[in-house]
C-alpha cells in the first residue's frame, strides 16, 4: 500500500517563527510600506499600539531578525495538535486523470479545526504574560472566535467575540461552540458598543461585515488596559505565527523527497496562505527556487487582490487601525453574504499584497458556484468536506492539475482548515 499521510514526531514540531522580512531586506533590498498613524499620518511608534496590543506582538510586528523562538508554554499547547499531517490526494489524482501530485495540510485537524489556533494561542500567551485579563476579537465564518475562545480558556482569559451578524445567523452552532469555552459571543454590528450602535442606526439590517467588527472589539480594547485585542489576519506577526504550518510541511516535503511547484492558499486576510507559503518564498525571494508558483485565491465577490487597489487604508470601518500599505476595497466595503465568510475581509496582508505587486506571488478569484462544485468532488474523492474559504484553493488546484496534465513531476500543495462534520468545515 502507499503512504497516503506524511507524518511527523512531536520533537519535530517548529522551535522557531520564520520573519520574511529578513529575506525581503537581505535579497531585495524593500520591505513592504510601514504602517500609519491613521491621525497623524505619520509612520507609527511602537507605544502608539500598545493600547491594543502587548508589547511582544508589537516588537514582532516591526522586527527584522530571521527568526524569533516560540515559547516552551506556546509549544505545549501546540503540543496538543501539531505536528499536523500532509495528505497525498492519490484518489482526486486519479478522478482528474492528473500526473501532477497533490497533497493537501489538514489543519482541520487542529484544537478547533482550522489555522487560526495557531496565532491564537501565541497571542493569549503573550496578552497573559503582559498581565491582559480579557480579549476581544472579530470574526467571520467563527473560526477565529473559536480558536480566541479555546486559548483564552487554556490561559485564564476572558473573550468577547464579535462575530459578523450574517454569519451569526447562518452558523448558530459556531456561537454555541465558542460559549462552551466561556467566549461572550455578540453579533455584529451589535448594541454594545458606541460605534455599533452608529452602524445599526443607519442601517438597522446591514449584514455585517469584518471591518465592523473590528471597530467594535478594537473599541473594548482601547476603554480598558487590561483588555487587548487580538489579531486574526493582515498583519505581519501574525503570518509570523502561521509559518510554523509551513515549516512542517517543508519537512514533510522533504520526507517525501519532493519540492513543491506550485503553493495554493485561499485568501481573507492573508495569514493562512502566508504562514504555508512564506518558508517556502524565502528560497524563491533567495533565487533558490525562481520558478516556484505561489497562488493566492479569494472570493470573486470580494476581490480585493484582483479588483481592489493597491494604497493605504484603514483595516477597519470605523478607520481607527493604522493606515496600511495593501490591496483593498476599501474598509466601508460590505461584501454580499456568501457562506465563505473568512474570505469577506476588504483588504489584503500588508505583506502579500506587497508580493502580489512584486510578482512572487499571484492572484485569483473564483465564484461561488464553481467553488462548491470543486468542493463536492474533492469530498467524494478524499472524504472529508472542505470548508468553503478551503474549496477556493481546491479549485485552483483542480485547474491548474488539468492545466498541467502535460507535466509527469508536478507537485501541487493546497492547503487550508479541512475538515469533517457541520460543526467543522
Amino acid at each position: 500500500m502507499k503512504n497516503t499521510k506524511i507524518t511527523l514526531s512531536e520533537s519535530e514540531i517548529p522551535e522557531n517563527f520564520v520573519n520574511i522580512n529578513f529575506y525581503l531586506k537581505k535579497y531585495l533590498g524593500k520591505l513592504p510600506y510601514p504602517p500609519l498613524h491613521p491621525v497623524t499620518r505619520e509612520i507609527i511608534k511602537p507605544q502608539d499600539l500598545e493600547p491594543l496590543f502587548s508589547k511582544e506582538l508589537i516588537k514582532q510586528e516591526m522586527s527584522l531578525e530571521e527568526k524569533i523562538a516560540i515559547p516552551d508554554k506556546v509549544r505545549a499547547v501546540y503540543q496538543m495538535y501539531r505536528p499536523t499531517p500532509l495528505v497525498r490526494a492519490y484518489r482526486l489524482e486519479k478522478f482528474l486523470a492528473t500526473p501532477a501530485h497533490i497533497y493537501f495540510k489538514d489543519e482541520g485537524l487542529t484544537l478547533t479545526s482550522s489555522h487560526k489556533i495557531n496565532t491564537a494561542v501565541a497571542q493569549a500567551y503573550y496578552n497573559k504574560k503582559e498581565g491582559a485579563t480579557t480579549e476581544t476579537v472579530e470574526t467571520g465564518a467563527g473560526q477565529l472566535g473559536t480558536a480566541v475562545a479555546v486559548a483564552c480558556s487554556l490561559f485564564g482569559l476572558k473573550a468577547k467575540v464579535f462575530m459578523v451578524r450574517v454569519s451569526y445567523d447562518q452558523k448558530p452552532y459556531r456561537k454555541y461552540l465558542m460559549e462552551v469555552f466561556g467566549a461572550q459571543v455578540y453579533a455584529s454590528p451589535s448594541t454594545a458598543t458606541a460605534f455599533g450602535r452608529e452602524v445599526l442606526g443607519k442601517n438597522p439590517n446591514t449584514l455585517g461585515s469584518l471591518g465592523i467588527a473590528i471597530s467594535e472589539g478594537m473599541e473594548l480594547a482601547f476603554k480598558d488596559e487590561k483588555t487587548k485585542y487580538a489579531l486574526g489576519s493582515v498583519l505581519n506577526c501574525v503570518l509570523l505565527h502561521q509559518t510554523v504550518v509551513g515549516q512542517e510541511v517543508k519537512k514533510q516535503m522533504e520526507k517525501a523527497d519532493e519540492y513543491p511547484d506550485i503553493l495554493i492558499g485561499c485568501v481573507g486576510g492573508g495569514s493562512n496562505f502566508g504562514g504555508f507559503s512564506i518558508p517556502f518564498l524565502v528560497d524563491k525571494i533567495a533565487g533558490l527556487k525562481p520558478k516556484l508558483k505561489v497562488i493566492g485565491v479569494e472570493a470573486l465577490s470580494c476581490p480585493k487582490m484582483t479588483k481592489g487597489e493597491y494604497r493605504y487604508d484603514y483595516g477597519d470601518t470605523a478607520k481607527k487601525t493604522p493606515l496600511l500599505k495593501m490591496e483593498t476595497l476599501g474598509s466601508d466595503f460590505i461584501p454580499p453574504g456568501i457562506h465563505a465568510g473568512g474570505l469577506r475581509y476588504h483588504g489584503n496582508s500588508p505583506i502579500m499584497s506587497f508580493l502580489n505587486q512584486k510578482g512572487i506571488t499571484e492572484p485569483r478569484a473564483y465564484d461561488q458556484q464553481s467553488v462548491f462544485k470543486a468542493g463536492v468532488d474533492f469530498a467524494r474523492c478524499e472524504g472529508i468536506v472542505p470548508a468553503p474559504e478551503s474549496s477556493h484553493a481546491v479549485k485552483a488546484t483542480i485547474d491548474e492539475s488539468l492545466f498541467e496534465k502535460s507535466s509527469s513531476n508536478m507537485v501541487v500543495c493546497k492547503y487550508d482548515c479541512l475538515s469533517l462534520g457541520s460543526d467543522r468545515s
